[in-house]
């Protein structure tokens, strides 16, 4: 596990999962094994959104790509790369068809194994100091590649009334309950500030939509998102695609806590 510090802010990280983020002792992410989801965090790629009802086939340049919810990236592991006391870098490798196992199969899949047919590096860089963290994610890919990026961190929360600020306008945690899986969305928006026991900003370049689910009280994912999948019927979500130039193309997040005056 790598540990990040600077100034009230410690970081931990665990094989590429945020873990842990505390800010003057209190703790900012959702702890696994409480109520509302398994994990940390996660990322969402090259797909976001459901694909069974199309059985679990994706319509891409190349022919159909066998993705299950949310995309194959999430099976992949992350090698370690580089690390300091302020940052660490993390990157996960795809060669295009290699046959990936899926996790969710049998209990929440019929699809035992997935593909895509494209390259790509993926990275997760996380950067912390005084102001707060910034994590960037790095694509590099075959010219063309069709994509859809989300990441899905989950907030800790500790207050009986939460609530979201985004354009002058309040979110309160009823509404994404009553969302449900579909999750709630807030199109072209580039920051959100979370109102809870700290103000906590989340500012993102690159992304451009929010989605908003959660379950339960006491844990919000506030997911930046390319595309939100629920805009347009399923059978339509290949539309929803962006495509890789031959650069590498770069996405950020910062999460900026703060105490209340």
């Amino acid at each position: 596990m790598e540990i990040l510090q600077s100034g009230k802010h410690e970081v931990k990280i665990d094989q590429g999962e945020l873990v842990s983020y505390t800010f003057s002792g209190k703790q900012l992410i959702h702890q696994k094994g409480k109520p509302g989801w398994k994990h940390a965090d996660t990322e969402m790629f090259p797909i976001i959104g459901p694909t069974e009802a199309v059985g679990y086939r994706v319509q891409v340049p190349r022919g159909n790509a066998v993705q299950d919810q949310h995309g194959l990236l999430r099976e992949l592991e992350y090698e370690l790369l580089e690390t300091s006391n302020s940052s660490a870098i993390y990157q996960k490798t795809y060669t295009a068809g290699s046959v990936v196992k899926n996790s969710k199969y049998p209990d929440k899949s019929r699809m035992q194994f997935l593909m895509w047919p494209y390259s790509f590096e993926f990275r997760k860089i996380f950067t912390l100091n005084t102001t707060g963290l910034a994590i960037t994610f790095e694509l590099k890919g075959e010219p063309d590649m069709p994509y859809m990026l989300g990441y899905h961190p989950a907030f800790n929360l500790q207050t009986a009334h939460p609530v979201v600020i985004a354009d002058g306008k309040e979110i309160q945690l009823e509404d994404i309950i009553a969302a449900g899986s579909s999750a709630l969305e807030l199109a072209d928006c580039d920051e959100v500030v979370l109102k809870d026991e700290l103000s906590i900003s989340i500012k993102t370049s690159g992304f451009d939509n929010f989605m908003f689910w959660t379950e339960v009280p006491n844990m919000l994912c506030i997911e930046p998102v390319t595309f939100y999948p629920y805009s347009a019927p399923v059978q339509l979500l290949h539309e929803g695609f962006h495509y890789l130039g031959r650069e590498s193309k770069q996405f950020r997040v910062e999460i900026i806590p703060r105490e209340y005056d």
